[in-house]
C-alpha cells in the first residue's frame, strides 16, 4: 500500500511540474541564441549619409552567446546580437573624414535577412540598410 501511495504521490508531481511548464517547453537559458543565425556571413552595408550613399563590406559571426566579431572593411567588428537586434561598436578609421573614430551601429534584421537601422560615428550619423552581397 505505502508504495502505491508513493507511485500516486510521484504521479500528480511530475503531473504538475509538466502542466505548470509544459513538456517540452525550454527556458530562455536553455535555448541558446546559437539557434539565429542570419547575421553570420558577409554583407553588403549602404549609410545614408549627408553626402550621398557610402558603401562598405563586412562580415559576422555570432557564437552561441550572441557575442558578434568579424571585420567592417579590415576594422575588428564587437557587439552584440539576440533576437534579431545587432548592437556594434568598434573603432573604424574613415579615409574621408581622415578620423579613427567608433562606429556604432544598431540594426534590426528583418524575415527576407535585411538589416536596417541607424549609424553613429564621430560627429556624424544616420540610417543604413544591409543585404548579404549577390556572387
Amino acid at each position: 500500500m505505502n508504495k502505491l501511495l508513493l507511485a500516486v504521490l510521484a504521479l500528480t508531481l511530475s503531473a504538475t511540474t509538466l502542466s505548470s511548464h509544459g513538456p517540452f517547453v525550454a527556458s530562455a537559458q536553455e535555448t541558446p541564441n546559437s539557434q539565429d543565425k542570419r547575421l553570420n556571413g558577409k554583407w553588403h552595408f549602404v549609410f545614408d549619409t549627408e553626402s550621398g550613399d557610402r558603401e562598405f563590406e563586412a562580415e559576422f559571426s555570432v557564437d552561441a552567446d550572441g557575442k558578434v566579431t568579424g571585420t567592417w572593411d579590415k576594422a575588428p567588428v564587437a557587439g552584440t546580437y539576440k533576437d534579431g537586434h545587432m548592437q556594434l561598436a568598434f573603432e573604424a578609421t574613415s579615409e574621408e573624414a581622415n578620423e579613427t573614430a567608433q562606429l556604432q551601429l544598431d540594426g534590426k534584421i528583418d524575415d527576407s535577412s535585411t538589416i536596417t537601422g541607424s549609424w553613429a560615428f564621430s560627429s556624424y550619423n544616420g540610417t543604413f540598410k544591409a543585404t548579404h552581397p549577390t556572387p
